[in-house]
């Protein structure tokens, strides 16, 4: 195959940024997207060139690090798939493909593809630990969970925190994140004894982080390679609301 890319280039978080085009044939349709990158690299290098810089580390889909913008789309054309598992026979002989970082203002450009993702730390940074006792694994199954119960904490759960909804929201609201992050430990017993104060924590320091309200589009529920379902914010704002009324802690800046 032979592709024509167009990948945001920029040298620093002050520097200014364009999309460059390079050429490359021979790619093979089994490469993954990020194997594709590598031999543009390979071939910049050869060229005395600076390879683009990416993130990237498991490349099995599940540490979320690989995320860019394909064509427009947070990861690529394919739905539930990350940038590290979309192959190249998901394109066409001669395809033109645009490659941009996240594009947010709580998400500042590191260099060329990279961006800073910290925030999302300091939102699950917030959220804390639970206090329970939960012992070794017999003890764990003796706390019975119903099935209703344990789908939404394992679909929350499954958030791998890439930042596609991000991305993908016109707001770049963090709202599918956050809410992933403090149900799968709200909705569980375990996780109960501080859901108030964690539910307020993350609400906040996702606010103090600069991201957007949510457009209630559910772009990042399309958008988001795990799945994660918009109805985790839905029992996110639930939990706020009722902990702001009946909580005897409120969190404040």
């Amino acid at each position: 195959m032979k592709i024509n890319l167009k990948v945001w280039r920029q040298k620093g978080p002050d520097a200014p940024g364009k999309l460059v085009d390079y050429a490359l044939d021979n790619v093979s349709q089994d490469m993954s997207f990020l194997e594709m990158l590598d031999m543009l690299n390979e071939k910049l290098i050869v060229e005395g060139e600076e390879p683009v810089a990416f993130d990237h580390d498991c490349r099995e889909g599940i540490c979320g690090a690989c995320g860019v913008v394909i064509n427009g789309q947070a990861h690529g054309p394919n739905r539930r798939t990350t940038t590290c598992q979309l192959h190249m026979r998901s394109f066409n002989d001669g395809d033109e493909i645009y490659i941009e970082p996240w594009r947010a203002r709580a998400f500042p450009i590191i260099k060329d593809l990279m961006v800073d993702r910290t925030a999302f730390d300091s939102i699950i940074q917030a959220g804390g630990f639970i206090s329970a006792n939960t012992g070794s694994a017999p003890d764990a199954n003796e706390i019975l969970v119903g099935k209703d119960v344990s789908d939404h904490a394992m679909n929350a759960a499954e958030c791998i925190g890439c930042g596609a909804c991000v991305a993908s929201c016109k707001n770049a609201s963090a709202m599918l994140f956050t809410a992933a992050k403090a149900e799968h430990l709200n909705t569980l017993p375990q996780g109960k004894p501080e859901r108030n104060v964690r539910v307020q924590k993350m609400v906040l320091a996702m606010d103090e982080a600069g991201f957007g309200n949510c457009t209630n589009t559910g772009a990042c529920e399309v958008q988001c390679p795990k799945g994660i379902s918009i109805t985790n914010i839905a029992a996110m704002n639930a939990n706020y609301v009722r902990s702001m009324a009946g909580s005897e802690v409120k969190v404040t800046k």
